[in-house]
Formats: structure tokens, C-alpha cells, sequence
């Protein structure tokens, strides 16, 4: 990490001794827990367990802990880069403490305190979307969650296609592929959104079984017409999967537009729902969740096994789930998370949320105004895309890569995405198409420091902006 990033303000080590960037002091919570932990188990004879010698562990750590500074500083405000979040403190304390007897969630032997407390987490995301039944669980992130998904939909529609739209996650089609489903993508509107005329005529064909809602795009943070495709549904039939992965928990947010406001008012009717507590929801990699409105679908995950479900006749996690062994320290992590934060509107955890939002549109207020850039729709949640204002869309792009590099050499990271011209048509007409698509800039405002921070972000993107713009006036 440069000097300029430790040297950028006091908010990322305010409160923690010594100024240091990283949360040092909650070790000592760690320890009094662990000692509480251990006198659980204090009847028990001490295990002869061989322990490596202190210094051999403190010199491997030591160099794992040089070996990790050779990353983007993830957890600072100026990383408006990825999807990247920083656990919350008592998210990443429980998960640590849980790991001093490594709980496996596949069955009840394996993690009896875990998986009761897998289950009252789920439901309290069920209750999050509006179901007080469901059938639900935890597991390794979004890919798995939507594979469940569209698994247990290639079951009910046999032989059935799934569509979804051309902004939806890549991991659809390539999920369809592993399951032996058919994809078809469909095309978008200029927001980035599921077009629902161009998907009626793809359902006129009569041989698509399931429609994946994208509730928040993982490019632009787009969120699908879900009333729309509720209507469709009607008509035609299908199963609809709502993908919440990155957007899921929106719907207790009190900024929204109102046509993504009425998006989230009607994701109680959909038929699953997946949605990531690694992403907005504050909890260590991987940890995604699938939750179905019907439970009967659990007769599908019905197998045998000669040794796992016998300690205990209630529901077993993994009578409900296509993976096997699973961390029970994610849901021991989610649980206590849910404890302290819980998902109810105004609560702290939904003003988080709506803080990531505002700075989301006030860094698109002054790309607005601001005549070196173009960006092609507001933000639906809390991304931002935006490109230089050029006379090609492949000058655009160049030009939105240099930007990328020097906003980096100031300690500002931003990601790169690659989004169709037309999502730029009524914001940039006269720019020539030379390419079908166009690189833009694009930023990821989720954290609620974000914030307080556009006005150091925006700084550093002018300083950065002016260096890449000079050089092309310069003909460099």
C-alpha cells in the first residue's frame, strides 16, 4: 500500500489504536469468546494434540501476511473497483470462533448449534423477501445457489429452455450447460434491463420452462421488470427464478426509483429467489443462499445414505442441498451478523445500504455535469458506469483504459466493463460506432463510507481523467 492511501484521511482507522488500517483491536473480543467457547467443553480430558513449534508458525504467518500485501486494498473507500466488501467486524469474529471446532452443515452430527443456526438465518431472509414458509439454505456462493435453482426448475420443466437476459450473469448459460438445459438469451433495453417485448416473442415459441429475473445486474446493477415478467408468467406459464445475488437485499432500501421500488414489492411472488449475504450482506466469501417459495420442491433433493441422517430425525441440511460438506462457521458468521444487523427497514443495516446508493448517484451527478464524460442511465442501486466523452466509441474505450491505469497510480480503484454502444444512444448520439460495444468505467459503491469519501473519489478521478484527457490532446 503507497504512502498516499495511508496518507488520504483518518476515516478508514478512525477509533482503532495507533491509526492502524486494519481492525486490530477486536482480537482481544476474539480471545474472551474463545475462552467461553473452551469452558463448554472443560469436562472433557485435555487432548494430546501436537502443537508446531510458536516460532515455525509465526514465520509462516509472518510471510503469509507479506504475501497478502500484494493485493488492491479491498477494504478502503477508495476501492470503488469489484463487488468487493469487507465482512463486518462480528461477521469475520464469529466465523474465526466457529472455526476452533470447524462445524460441517451437510448433517446434524456434523453441526448441530451451526445448522440450527443456518435455518433461523435463512428464514430470516425468507421473512426478508415476504415468505413465513420456504425452503431454503446456505451455500458456497451465487454460482451454486442459482445452479440449485435452475436444477430444481429443469426437474418441474422437463426438457424445458431457460431464458434469461443478455445482461444476466454469464454463470446461467454456463449452468444450463452443466444441467443439460437449453439457454436463451434475450436482448436488453438501453437501461440494461430484461426486454419484455423481445422475450415475449422468445415465449411464443412455446418451449422455454423457466425466466431468470436479474435483480440487479453484476455490470450495471440493472434490475429486470419484474411486474412485467409476473404478467408474462400468467400467460405463459413458466417458472420464474428471480437472481438476487448482488441485489437482493434492496428491497428494505428507502431511495429506490419507483419503478425498482415496485420491482422489490412483488419478489415474494416469484418461485426462487437467490441472493449473496457475501455480497451486500456482510459476511466473509463464500456464502450464498437459495430460498424456495414452495417446500414441497424438497422431494427432489430426496436421496439415500447409509451413515449421515441417523443422529437425529429432524430436517438434515443436506437433505436440502446438492452440496455435501459445507461450512457451518458461513452461518454461525451470518447468524450473529443477523443478530446485531437485523433486515428490517431503517434499521442500520438498510441505511447502509441506501448509503451506498447516495454516493452511487452523487458520483453520477457530477458525471452528469461534468463535460469529459458521458454515462449512459442512473444508477438502479449502486453502481455507476460511465466513459470518456470521445468522438469514437474506440476512442472512448482507450481512453477510458488510460483513465483506469492513472486512477489506480492515485490509489483510486475503479473496474473496467465492457457494455453495448447501445446503452450510450440517447446519451451520446453523435459518437461513431466503430465497435459494438464500448469499454466503460464503472464503480461499485457498497460501502457505506463511500459516502463520506466522494469528495476525495472524485478528486482523484478529475486528477486522473485530466492526465489521460492532456496526454490525447498532447497526441500521445
Amino acid at each position: 500500500m503507497t504512502s498516499a492511501l495511508r496518507a488520504c484521511g483518518t476515516s478508514a482507522s478512525a477509533g482503532q489504536p495507533g491509526g492502524e488500517q486494519l481492525d486490530i483491536a477486536s482480537l482481544q473480543l476474539l480471545s474472551d469468546a474463545l475462552v467461553k467457547l473452551d469452558a463448554g467443553f472443560a469436562a472433557l480430558p485435555a487432548p494430546s494434540t501436537p502443537m508446531p513449534a510458536e516460532q515455525d508458525m509465526a514465520r509462516v504467518l509472518a510471510e503469509v501476511a507479506e504475501r497478502l500485501q500484494d493485493n488492491y486494498p479491498y477494504y478502503h473507500p477508495l476501492y470503488a473497483g469489484q463487488m468487493l466488501k469487507p465482512p463486518h467486524p462480528v461477521a469475520r469474529l464469529a466465523y474465526a470462533l466457529a472455526l476452533w471446532i470447524n462445524p460441517n452443515n451437510h448433517a446434524l452430527d456434523g453441526g448441530r448449534a451451526s445448522s440450527l443456526m443456518e435455518k433461523e438465518a435463512v428464514a430470516q431472509i425468507a421473512r426478508m423477501v415476504g415468505w413465513d414458509t420456504h425452503l431454503g439454505h446456505l451455500c458456497g456462493g451465487g454460482t451454486m445457489a442459482n445452479l440449485e435453482a435452475l436444477w430444481v426448475a429443469g426437474r418441474l420443466q422437463p426438457g424445458k429452455k431457460v431464458a434469461a437476459s443478455e445482461q444476466a450473469h454469464y454463470t446461467h448459460g454456463r449452468i444450463s450447460g452443466v444441467l443439460g438445459l437449453e439457454f436463451v438469451p434475450a436482448p436488453c433495453d438501453r437501461m440494461g434491463r430484461l426486454d419484455v417485448d423481445a422475450l415475449r416473442q422468445i415465449l411464443d415459441r412455446g418451449d422455454v420452462g423457466t425466466v431468470v429475473a436479474t435483480m440487479g445486474t453484476t455490470a450495471t446493477g440493472s434490475v429486470d421488470p419484474l411486474p412485467d415478467l409476473l404478467a408474462l408468467q400468467d400467460t405463459y406459464g413458466f417458472r420464474l427464478h428471480a437472481d438476487a445475488a448482488y441485489g437482493g437485499y434492496f428491497g428494505l432500501s428507502d431511495s429506490l426509483a419507483e419503478s425498482t421500488r415496485c420491482a422489490y414489492a412483488r419478489l415474494h411472488e416469484v418461485d426462487s429467489v437467490v441472493i449473496d449475504p457475501h455480497k451486500h450482506g456482510l459476511q466473509p466469501y463464500g456464502c450464498g443462499c437459495v430460498i424456495f417459495r414452495d417446500p414441497t420442491v424438497g422431494r427432489l433433493y430426496k436421496h439415500d445414505s447409509p451413515y449421515t441422517y441417523f443422529s437425529s430425525t429432524e430436517l438434515h441440511l443436506g437433505e436440502i442441498s446438492l452440496e455435501c460438506s459445507r461450512p457451518g462457521a458461513a452461518a454461525v458468521a451470518l447468524w450473529a451478523t443477523l443478530q446485531l444487523l437485523p433486515l428490517v427497514r431503517d434499521g442500520e443495516f438498510a441505511r447502509g445500504l441506501s448509503r451506498g446508493r447516495a454516493a452511487a448517484l452523487a458520483l453520477y451527478a457530477r458525471l452528469l455535469a461534468d463535460e469529459r464524460f458521458v454515462t449512459p442511465f442512473a444508477p438502479e442501486l449502486d453502481i455507476v458506469v460511465w466513459a470518456p466523452r470521445a468522438a469514437r466509441a474506440s476512442e472512448a474505450s482507450r481512453l477510458a483504459r488510460q483513465i483506469f491505469e492513472e486512477a489506480a497510480r492515485h490509489d483510486l480503484h475503479l473496474a473496467l466493463a465492457e457494455l453495448p454502444i447501445s446503452f450510450f444512444d440517447g446519451a451520446t448520439p453523435t459518437m461513431e460506432r466503430d465497435r459494438d460495444t464500448i469499454t466503460c468505467l464503472r464503480s461499485v459503491l457498497m460501502k457505506p463510507e463511500h459516502l463520506d469519501w466522494i469528495d476525495e473519489i472524485w478528486s482523484r478521478l478529475d486528477k486522473a481523467a485530466s492526465t489521460a484527457l492532456r496526454g490525447r490532446a498532447e497526441g500521445v
